[in-house]
């Protein structure tokens, strides 16, 4: 007969004593288990024990987590979390340098403990930790010549105990003093000083700025871009992306009328060109979370533009008029502009001409076309810039196509507002950074006017494109779409340079897109013939099993999810995969992102399948109506879903990514025998569908299929034709 579902049989451990093994009952209150564990050693009062996980995290079992505890867990008798607290709240101001030291690795190590966080916390231990940093350091750096290690190991683990414990958002960041601030600047600011350190101190400094605006004010004052920039320049990869996240978050958290400022101070100290040369191009491939860093900063960098792109063209103006007449100006400079004796009709007329030449929609006032938002002031902007930096190539596509005469004509003016349009929807202008994308592009970093640079030569790529398509006005938004697919393709291929993505887009054909839209068309073709539909609605059952059981093998498999916090680089994983019966639920919290499949054993807890009730999915999810921060973000909405079971319980998702979030919600869909809807499964029902469908259909008429496999030939007489190649 099986035990009792709420019976666990465990070992514990006590320091000199043989390991007991014992069964728990899960019932009974988890303070009368640790007495009989502790009348079982003959200890003391039994208050001041508690029961650890015997793990490398060493967390402590409350009535919260108790489910963790398995069959053949091994636990740990130790002193309670509230002893602990005050042992190591004594020990870390010891008068001895080594006892000090080995008290603050400890608390590094403890703090990570929800439980002895919260105990530690409330013996008002982040203030003595501070008080430590601001006032020890300097009875730490007089001995720092003669004990530097010891200085830097010491200062190390007070700042990391510091930033473990508030990452449990236990308390506000807004307590913190402006001297506590100044102290971690001054680590920053100095240009030799111990890795780990420096580290700890980027990240408080990150998520000070991150989590108050007060603090923002405070941190801003204190620190400079150029006293970070030196720290971009060395060869660790750990430092420059916390770098480079404190770059973001002061440029992220700064009031709009001080951005453009911020960049240009950043322009100024050739941020761009020292991130590409000591981050981009440097020999050690860009891990997860610098690629991260540095799409933040290119989406920050492209918001700058927001502002310009919602401002509208005032008629009126005369300095924004006068820009037109540049641009009219630079395209037809051979033509003599008319003297004062002259009618204002005729430079009316005149001034008509040559806006229709120009390609604007309005020939009489062309300040109207740009009354539009987006892309607003944008587009005339990178009209302007196309003109001055880069003039043949603007005279020639102007001139080329106010000379013809066979209504083929691009219209330069048109086209560039789309245009600018377009790449501002292409690159999200104006969205919030994703909390998941480390999609950013090398060549965006290669030109301080990088945008204006990608405009010039996707202008010279619709104008080409135009002309291979021989296109009309009526043909405007076919030649955007062909362009934008254009442009899509080649991004994908994340060229390196600016001249590379030129490159690609020569490639890039209107015949070559037409070709490889025939051969995806070819891939997906389906007839519609009544016995044709037949036998595909006779295929499908079969192909949505197929789909059904790969998806349920995937969830058997697992996945590691992340739990999101406020600072990204501390990340939290857990993870979670379906038994090989499909009947349960196995998850639990890992200390670091799995190399592969994590076993059945080691995850804690569990939740059969009997017990879910719905699939959650989006901004109904219940942790993303808790974190406000991200409800604007549409990217980690989309990968959210949550699973609702027993009495209004959840176990809470966000996906890796959408291919992982399409698996998941599918095969949770799938084991509740609801149907499948997700994107992924659609793509996948088409091509199975689409190959079973085609070699169904093979044409074998008079082919004969033997019955039996065809004879082995008989040995050659000689192997005078082997070549032996030695």
């Amino acid at each position: 007969m099986p035990p009792p579902a709420d019976i666990v049989k465990v070992a514990i451990e006590w320091p000199g004593a043989f390991p007991k093994l014992m069964e728990i009952d899960q019932k009974k209150p988890l303070s009368a288990i640790i007495k009989e564990v502790c009348d079982g050693w003959s200890l003391g009062s039994n208050e001041n024990f508690a029961l650890q996980i015997a793990d490398s995290t060493n967390f402590y079992i409350t009535e919260k987590n108790r489910n963790n505890i398995k069959n053949g867990s091994i636990l740990r008798l130790t002193t309670s979390p509230y002893q602990t607290a005050l042992q190591l709240h004594e020990r870390i101001q010891s008068s001895s340098m080594d006892a000090k030291l080995e008290a603050l690795k400890d608390l590094a190590n403890a703090s990570r403990d929800i439980t002895f966080a919260q105990e530690f916390i409330n013996l008002d231990g982040i203030s003595l930790l501070t008080q430590m940093v601001e006032s020890g350091t300097e009875r730490y750096q007089k001995l720092q010549k003669i004990m530097k290690p010891c200085f830097g190991d010491l200062l190390s683990f007070t700042l990391t105990a510091f930033v473990e414990l508030m990452d449990h958002g236990i308390i506000s960041w807004d307590t913190f003093s402006v001297a506590f601030i100044k102290k971690i600047a001054s680590f920053v600011n100095k240009s030799a000083m111990d890795t780990a350190v420096l580290q700890r101190s980027l990240a408080i400094l990150e998520s000070m700025v991150l989590n108050s605006q007060d603090l923002y004010h405070k941190v801003a004052q204190e620190i400079t871009i150029g006293q970070l920039i030196p720290h971009l320049q060395g060869t660790d990869q750990d430092i420059q992306t916390y770098t480079v996240a404190v770059i973001n978050a002061l440029f992220l958290k700064a009031p709009e009328e001080k951005r453009q400022e911020m960049a240009h101070i950043l322009a100024q100290k050739q941020l761009r060109s020292i991130i590409l040369t000591n981050v981009i191009r440097n020999p050690t491939p860009i891990n997860d979370e610098m690629a991260h860093q540095l799409y933040v900063l290119q989406v920050l960098t492209f918001n700058l533009l927001e502002d310009r792109m919602m401002t509208k063209m005032d008629p009126q103006d005369q300095a924004q008029r006068d820009i037109i007449f540049e641009l009219r100006r630079i395209a037809f400079d051979v033509e003599c502009e008319p003297n004062n004796s002259g009618s204002i009709e005729k430079r009316k007329s005149m001034y008509t001409r040559d806006y229709k030449k120009l390609g604007f929609i309005n020939h009489v006032n062309p300040a109207v076309d740009f009354t539009q938002i987006p892309p607003g002031m944008l587009a005339l902007d990178n009209m302007l810039y196309f003109a001055r930096h880069h003039q043949d190539a603007y005279i020639r596509i102007v001139l080329e196509n106010s000379s013809r005469e066979d209504k083929h004509e691009c219209p330069f003016g048109r086209s560039s507002i789309e245009l600018t349009k377009m790449l501002c929807e292409i690159l999200k202008v104006g969205e919030l950074p994703s909390e998941n994308c480390h999609d950013f592009h090398p060549m965006f970093f290669t030109h301080d006017r990088s945008f204006a640079e990608f405009f010039c030569i996707c202008i010279q790529l619709l104008n080409k494109t135009w002309k291979e398509m021989r296109a009309t006005n009526e043909d405007f938004n076919k030649v955007m779409q062909v362009v934008r697919e254009q442009i899509m393709r080649a991004l994908s291929l994340k060229p390196n340079s600016l001249d590379q993505f030129k490159s690609r887009l020569q490639n890039l054909s209107y015949t070559e897109i037409l070709k490889i839209r025939q051969s995806e068309r070819m891939n997906q073709e389906d007839f519609q013939s009544r016995p044709i539909l037949e036998l595909r609605e006779k295929i499908q059952p079969e192909i949505m099993e197929l789909i059904k059981q790969q998806r349920l093998n995937r969830l058997c498999d697992g996945t590691c999810f992340r739990k999101i916090s406020s600072r990204r680089r501390q990340d939290k994983f857990w993870y979670c995969r379906l038994s090989p019966n499909h009947k349960v639920l196995h998850y639990g919290d890992l200390e670091e992102s799995p190399q592969g499949e994590v076993p059945h054993d080691s995850l804690q807890d569990k939740l059969p399948v009997a017990d879910i009730k719905a699939v959650i999915t989006g901004k109904d999810c219940p942790h993303m109506k808790e974190k406000g921060a991200l409800k604007q973000n549409k990217e980690v909405l989309e990968l959210a879903f949550s699973v609702l079971y027993e009495s209004d319980e959840y176990l809470n998702f966000i996906a890796p990514d959408k291919h992982e979030y399409c698996v998941w919600t599918d095969g949770l869909n799938a084991l509740l025998g609801k149907e499948m809807t997700s994107d992924y499964t659609k793509s996948d029902l088409d091509t199975l569908l689409s190959m079973e469908m085609k070699l169904r259909l093979l044409d074998l008429e008079n082919i004969q299929i033997p019955d039996a496999p065809p004879p082995i030939p008989k040995e050659p007489s000689n192997y005078d034709f082997v070549y032996d190649c030695n």
